[in-house]
């Protein structure tokens, strides 16, 4: 048996060694490139998954069941979103035909993790948005496959009516569909995709958000609320999403980032400098989490290339690579 002072030693140590690891900064769980494909010169599907892997990206996301790239991401064991539009999950019938024809075959070689319903879907076809995720879901059910993939869906941030102070935020009048969408995801235990893009904020209101607070470059607490202090505009967004699904019974609903990123050129603060600023600056602080919820927080940068298929300007220049494979910038995932 121990003696007392021996035990009390132990005891101490143990408190000191548990106060070292609390102080040590949390590593975020995935950060992953959304993958568009709207260019007439990008690379080959294999290509790109080397790229990822070589990268040291852990993640992906690509906006339709692109059979050559799910090809290539057999046995890589990186992350996926996949979405799938409205029309094919618009019955039950369909749900199954796409999830037999682009899921089942793949599974578990590709590493699937969400399914995103739609993305920033607006105008009528909102109210189409449940019903096709409850297609999907029970789709995924059939196959024995609710448990592994997570059903969601990818929304703007412009579905936040009231934004400031973040404990303030509130889902628009013109997004009450919001409630049941968030009501469905707590009680299938999934969470919400959320596309979050402090660029735009700022570019279409420079004269009251600084361009440090959009960067993550703050030197200081730029607004608090409550025991919240908030010293870039990325965290004070998504709490108010959090504090939005809170009000509608989502306090157990998780966040996702699905999209953000800052384009080099085409706009209002557009530069390689403040493009490699704001993603670096976002890799290396979502493992912290936001001030409300201080956990990891899985993000996805938008995007890998630029696309000459986009709308020209900013839409054209959020890559982080050149088609021909050259970094835009230098970045760094590990």
């Amino acid at each position: 048996m121990a003696h007392r002072s021996d035990a009390l030693s132990m005891v101490a140590v143990l408190a000191l060694l548990v106060s070292i690891l609390a102080s040590y900064p949390r590593s975020v769980q995935s950060i992953g490139v959304c993958y568009g494909m709207m260019g007439d010169n990008l690379p080959s599907k294999a290509d790109v998954v080397k790229m990822y892997q070589s990268n040291g990206i852990t993640g992906m996301r690509i906006y339709d069941a692109n059979s050559d790239t799910l090809k290539a991401l057999k046995g890589t064991k990186i992350n996926l979103i996949m979405d799938v539009g409205l029309s094919d999950a618009s019955s039950s019938s369909s749900a199954t035909t796409w999830v037999n024809n682009n899921v089942k075959p793949y599974y578990p070689d590709v590493s699937f993790k969400y399914i995103a319903v739609g993305n920033e879907i607006s105008g009528g076809d909102v109210s189409k948005i449940l019903p096709a995720m409850k297609n999907i879901y029970s789709a995924l059910s059939s196959a024995g496959l609710q448990n592994s993939i997570k059903v969601s869906t990818a929304v703007k941030f412009d579905v936040v009516g009231t934004s400031y102070p973040p404990s303030a935020g509130n889902f628009s009048s013109g997004a009450s569909y919001m409630t049941s969408i968030v009501q469905y995801l707590a009680s299938i235990n999934s969470p919400l995709l959320a596309n979050i893009y402090p660029y735009f904020s700022y570019a279409s209101n420079t004269t009251q958000i600084s361009l440090e607070y959009a960067l993550f470059t703050s030197p200081g607490t730029v607004v608090t609320d409550g025991p919240n202090n908030y010293q870039n505009l990325f965290d004070a967004q998504v709490d108010a999403l959090y504090s939005a699904m809170e009000k509608v019974g989502g306090s157990k609903v998780g966040i996702v980032i699905s999209e953000s990123g800052w384009p080099s050129a085409g706009g209002t603060g557009t530069t390689v400098s403040n493009a490699q600023k704001y993603n670096q600056n976002l890799i290396n602080h979502v493992g912290k989490g936001t001030p409300k919820r201080p956990t990891a927080l899985e993000t996805y940068i938008f995007a890998m290339f630029n696309e000459n298929g986009k709308l020209e300007g900013v839409e054209q220049n959020f890559g982080l690579f050149y088609p021909n494979k050259q970094a835009v910038y230098s970045i760094n995932f590990k």
